[in-house]
């Protein structure tokens, strides 16, 4: 029975999934249906957390807009999402950043990876 799950998941993932880690900050084109049109709106934050594994993992991504914090949970293989580009590297020690929604202002950044 597990097998013919594993193979139906295998054929639900994606073949270029973008290489990002807890930290950075990603801009996600995801796709909006309205009505009968398509289009792609950019959702621009710092990557909080990624969890699952296989076809059912997600990343939830934070940003602040007109002063109120806004987070989204992306399916990290979902046909949704059109790509997630990878803006700035940041520098954790953490697996999950649910510490930065108390933070506000300069407090909120995460340190930038030299390279």
């Amino acid at each position: 029975m597990n097998d013919i799950i594993r193979e139906i998941e295998a054929e639900q993932l994606k073949e270029n999934v973008s290489d990002f880690r807890v930290g950075d900050t990603v801009k996600v084109y995801g796709k909006i249906k309205e009505g009968n049109r398509e289009r792609i709106q950019v959702f621009e934050g710092t990557v909080l957390k990624i969890q699952g594994g296989s076809n059912r993992a997600t990343f939830t991504v934070r940003k602040v807009s007109n002063g109120v914090g806004v987070e989204k949970t992306w399916p990290m293989h979902s046909p949704n999402v059109e790509k997630v580009e990878v803006v700035r590297r940041g520098k954790v020690r953490r697996a999950k950043l649910n510490y930065l929604r108390q933070r506000v202002g300069k407090k909120a950044k995460v340190k930038e990876v030299v390279r």
